[in-house]
């Protein structure tokens, strides 16, 4: 799958948010959509920004990316994730610039569960490239292994290091004592 090829030469048409969230909705279901909050900036206290909350299933989850692509290309910015304890919460960030409207932006977080009892993740590398050192930071912190995700080898760990430890996880697969080392 592949994005359109949005024109720069044809100015956007702004969106309201609304209309984003009333089609996720239409398409995921209504508990999709869980937060929508604006943000007022400047000395008018005007709106300059929106930002959605929203959470899908992993099957669904390229689902979901394809479906904001139909509004706006998706701009990526990181990946963050929580072990949340039968499963490890991973949320997207991301920006639809374009169709806000000149110097506004709309904020998108789409949370996923992922249950550690199956840790894989369909990977967003086919859509967008960007995402690799993010999906490849999760992969050796939280131990979510991401379908399609080309390169695999560890980031920010040292080569030698035994990839059953998962730094960021809160169960039997976090670090120990022993892990830890002392650096004075």
């Amino acid at each position: 799958m592949t994005f359109l090829n949005i024109s720069q030469d044809i100015p956007p048409v702004p969106v309201p948010a609304g209309e984003i969230t009333a089609r996720i909705a239409e398409v995921f279901g209504e508990g999709s959509v869980g937060r929508i909050a604006d943000r007022k900036a400047g000395r008018d206290d005007r709106g300059w920004f929106t930002d959605l909350w929203l959470s899908v299933e992993k099957e669904r989850f390229l689902e979901m990316i394809d479906l904001l692509a139909e509004f706006d290309f998706p701009h990526f910015h990181v990946i963050s994730g929580n072990d949340d304890g039968e499963a490890v919460t991973l949320h997207y960030h991301l920006s639809l610039f374009r169709l806000a409207g000149r110097g506004e932006r709309v904020g998108v977080t789409v949370s996923v569960p992922v249950y550690k009892t199956d840790l894989v993740m369909p990977s967003l590398f086919s859509r967008i490239p960007g995402v690799e050192y993010s999906e490849r930071e999760i992969r050796e912190m939280l131990g979510i292994d991401f379908d399609g995700l080309p390169n695999k080898a560890l980031i920010f760990l040292p080569e030698d290091w035994d990839e059953t430890i998962k730094p960021w996880r809160r169960d039997e697969t976090g670090p120990g004592a022993d892990d830890v080392r002392h650096l004075s």
